[in-house]
This record gives C-alpha cells, sequence and structure tokens, in this order.
C-alpha cells in the first residue's frame, strides 16, 4: 500500500526532473513547427503520427510491456474508447499545428492556459465534483478575458477554444482507458496510422508530398515521431513521482514559453484587448492554484 501511494504523495528529484524536461520541450515545440511551416498542416500532422509509432513501440519493447497493449486489443470497449482519444489527440495536434503556421501561437498559448480551468468545470459538470468559491472566481474570470477577446475581434477565440476543449475532452476520456500513458500512447498512434499512411502515400502519388524531396524537409518530417512521442513520455514517467499540486503548477511552463516564443520570436502582436485578456487568465491561474495548494496541504 505504501510504495503504491508514495510517488503519488511524494515529490522526488527524478520526478522534478522528467516533468520540467517535457514541459520545456513542449515549450520550444513551436520553433520546431515553424520550419515546417510551408508544409501543409494535414502532412505534417500525418508524418507525427506515423513517425511516433517507432519511437513509442521502441520504448514499449525496452520496458517489456507489450504485453499490456496485446490485452486491451481483446476488449471492444477499450478499443473504442481508444479511438475516441486518438481522434481527440489528432485533432488537438492538427489545430496547435495550423495555428503556428497561421500565426495564431498566442492564441493557441491562451488554450493551454485556461485548459486547467475548462478541466474543473468538466470535472464538476461531468462527474459532480463541487467547486470551491475560489475556483469559481478563477474560471469567472477566464470566462471574461474570453469576452474581452470576442468583443475586440468580433469573433471568438476558435484556437484557443478549440485546443481547450479538444485537451480538456482527450484527458477526461484518457483517464477511463485502462492502460499506463506509454501503451495508451502508442495504442492511439496506432489506430491513426492507417489513414495518415494512405494520405501520405497519396500525396507522394501525386506529387504534392515533402518526404524524399528534399534533405531538410525529410529530416524535420521524421523528426515530428521524437518531438511528438519523446516529452510526452517523459511527462508520463515524470508525473508518476510528483505530487498532484506540483504537476499542477508545472503544468504552467509550456504555455509560458509558448506565449514567448510567439510574442519574442515569431514577433507576433501583442496588444490591445490581449493584455487585458492575458493578465486575467494569469490571475485567474494564480488564484486557482493557490485554492489547489490549500486542499492538498489540507488532505495531508
Amino acid at each position: 500500500m505504501t510504495a503504491q501511494t508514495k510517488p503519488e504523495n511524494v515529490d522526488t528529484p527524478h520526478g522534478l526532473a522528467f516533468a520540467i524536461t517535457a514541459y520545456v520541450l513542449w515549450g520550444f515545440l513551436p520553433i520546431y513547427l515553424k520550419a515546417l511551416v510551408h508544409i501543409p498542416p494535414t502532412e505534417v500532422l500525418a508524418h507525427r503520427v506515423i513517425w511516433s509509432v517507432p519511437v513509442a513501440g521502441a520504448v514499449l519493447i525496452a520496458t517489456g510491456r507489450t504485453r499490456d497493449l496485446r490485452a486491451i486489443l481483446t476488449h471492444p470497449r477499450n478499443l473504442m474508447l481508444a479511438l475516441l482519444t486518438a481522434t481527440l489527440i489528432s485533432m488537438n495536434w492538427g489545430i496547435y499545428i495550423w495555428a503556428i503556421s497561421a500565426e495564431q501561437t498566442v492564441e493557441a498559448a491562451l488554450g493551454y492556459y485556461i485548459n486547467p480551468l475548462f478541466s474543473i468545470v468538466l470535472a464538476a459538470v461531468l462527474l459532480g465534483e463541487k467547486l470551491t468559491r475560489a475556483q469559481w472566481v478563477a474560471v469567472m474570470l477566464a470566462g471574461i478575458a474570453v469576452v474581452i477577446l470576442t468583443v475586440d475581434t468580433g469573433r471568438l477565440p476558435l484556437v484557443a477554444l478549440s485546443l481547450m476543449l479538444t485537451w480538456g475532452f482527450y484527458a477526461f476520456f484518457k483517464k477511463s482507458l485502462p492502460i499506463g500513458p506509454n501503451q495508451g500512447f502508442l495504442l492511439e498512434v496506432l489506430i491513426l496510422t492507417p489513414p495518415a499512411l494512405a494520405y501520405v502515400i497519396w500525396l507522394g502519388s501525386t506529387g504534392q508530398g515533402h518526404l524524399f524531396t528534399g534533405a531538410w524537409d525529410t529530416a524535420l518530417l521524421m523528426g515530428c515521431g521524437l518531438v511528438t512521442a519523446v516529452p510526452l513520455m517523459i511527462y508520463a514517467n515524470g508525473a508518476k513521482l510528483l505530487r498532484l499540486s506540483t504537476i499542477g503548477i508545472l503544468q504552467y511552463i509550456a504555455p509560458t514559453m509558448i506565449f514567448m516564443v510567439a510574442v519574442f520570436i515569431f514577433r507576433e502582436p501583442f496588444g490591445g484587448a490581449k493584455l487585458i485578456a492575458f493578465p486575467l487568465i494569469w490571475l485567474a491561474l494564480i488564484v486557482y492554484t493557490s485554492s489547489m495548494l490549500r486542499q492538498m496541504r489540507r488532505k495531508r
């Protein structure tokens, strides 16, 4: 009993190193995707799926966990759940890739900032969990920020909301999948591989594909597997060795880095309503995180 609960309640140096590494890698991902901006997002997405398979497969073979994957293949309900999570994660990746190419990186960062707040609303609506007063305040602040951006631009921040919804529901349904995170990730990319492979073959046969048309493009497309699978697996291992509250705080590293990359490297505009909306989001996250830490201390 003690051996099983310890990783959830105690922070370890290895867990901290794993988690920070994963979030920093995710923070730099827009720079990698920006190098692929001349390639259609759908093609980049297909290669992100295809080249993740050998990376994830090698990790699973090395750790001797392939039996877990074989076991889930015999349960139709679990396969349908995996199909759902695979669909959601592919939509999230596709929107994110498009956002980088369309110079909407700041809005993408917004989506990942408000995702934790959406998750607690999701838990309240679907699981009946009660929100604290501070959590309601955080959610309302985030809602006000979205309204300000909507009024300023005359439209909903669709990129941010789409990323929030796809990742939020992905994380929600992923919890119901009775399989480890590494095995689950491999199962998802295996499900997505047939259509992705068919699409890449079709692009190649019609002369529209970019694989093997140049050394640089080929290396970048094949490298999509590494930049996709490696951070996710590093994070999965780190999460087991950290407290939930620590993970909750560290998760803001990635959107903060994405935001800084967008403003200071990509030179995307940041002013007007965003100067009001983003501080409101940051305030909401401070309120939410402080409430979460107090809850964790009371439970201990």
